[in-house]
């Protein structure tokens, strides 16, 4: 009752005590420092309370201190020519809450110190791992950095950033090759492929926000396709001219490299680019189906002219048929065996 008989003879109250969570709606701290000011303090007193019916005269009343030590009653006129203890207040904690928000901003100068240094040192592990080695990062780490950089909106920049990083790394793996020997070729492209392909599967799945939410929502993408075309024109597009060759001389001439490394180059050019069939259909029909048309009966001795032809070429570098007249060898020779047993024991 005191406390409402002490408002009327005032003309009015003013309320300083806010919670929280209105606090975080207040917008930017630059409007709280605007309500801090002399000439603002009578705005910040109508957006708190409203519009005052009344003269502002009256004898000026102390402030009654609730028990939470917050000041509760003030006075009208007073508050305006002292900058308003309501909105100072308010001021207070709309500063307190703009501070916490502005401490989780991450500016574009924070982005290029502190977050992409991190996740450039990780991308740089992933594309030089080889099959089966640990890699000492921390892939939450790197995943919360993507996350957070993409609700920052710095999804365009850090899109940027990967794309160039990983384009130079595939023009000095292109160099390397193009400087390699023709016996080492073949093989050495066939490291670089897999090698690259393995990043993907680690690379792709950490920058899963910036795909969704950047590529595909605004680009019409996928980062995967990005990145296996990034391959196409920067390396295979180059060398496929002078890989080709050495594919074909290699399949003509048996094991000169083994069967699992030619069937990794063939499926990954055909990944990378179907269209490339047509430079060796017999080639990429041997570890790819459906390449070739269906066969017909009126081509089945053309088919056996080929395999006939093939066996030549074995016999010619080595590879025998063996003794054809033995179904089991096995079994041949325990008949040998008991044979000679039997006629041994007949002799005596």
């Amino acid at each position: 009752m005191e406390e409402e008989s002490m408002e009327e003879e005032g003309g009015g109250g003013c309320e300083a005590m806010m919670d929280d969570q209105n606090h975080n709606n207040w917008g930017a701290g630059s409007y709280g420092r605007h309500l801090l000011s002399p000439a603002a303090a009578p705005l910040g007193d109508r957006l708190l309370h409203g519009a005052v019916a009344g003269p502002p005269a009256g004898p000026e009343l102390p402030a009654v201190p609730e028990p939470n030590g917050v000041l509760r009653g003030c006075e009208p006129g007073g508050a305006a020519g002292k900058g308003g203890a309501g909105a100072i207040a308010a001021a207070i904690n709309i500063n307190a809450s703009a501070s916490k928000f502005l401490m989780n901003v991450i500016t574009i100068e924070d982005y290029k110190s502190t977050y992409w240094p991190k996740l450039d040192s990780a991308i740089d592990q992933l594309l030089t791992q080889s099959p089966g080695d640990y890699i000492p990062i921390s892939y939450e780490q790197i995943y919360s950095c993507v996350y957070k950089c993409v609700c920052q909106q710095h999804s365009e920049q850090m899109y940027s950033d990967l794309i160039k990083k990983i384009t130079n790394h595939l023009e000095r793996v292109s160099k390397e090759l193009q400087a390699s020997p023709p016996d080492l070729y073949i093989e050495r492209f066939n490291v670089a492929l897999g090698q690259y392909m393995g990043a993907l599967q680690s690379i792709v799945p950490l920058f899963i926000y910036m795909n969704k939410f950047y590529i595909e929502t605004k680009l019409n993408r996928d980062l995967k396709d990005d990145l296996i075309k990034l391959f196409t024109e920067h390396v295979a597009e180059k060398h496929i001219y002078n890989l080709m060759p050495l594919l074909l001389e290699a399949q003509s001439t048996p094991f000169q490299i083994t069967p699992s490394t030619m069937a990794n180059i063939v499926k990954g050019l055909y990944t990378l680019r179907p269209e490339w069939v047509q430079m060796a259909p017999a080639l990429f029909s041997k570890f790819i189906p459906n390449i070739l048309p269906p066969a017909v009966e009126s081509e089945l001795q053309e088919y056996a002219a080929q395999d006939q032809k093939l066996q030549r070429e074995l016999m010619q570098n080595g590879f025998t048929r063996g003794d054809q007249s033995r179904k089991r060898a096995g079994e041949e020779l325990t008949y040998n065996g008991s044979s000679a047993c039997a006629s041994s024991r007949g002799y005596r």
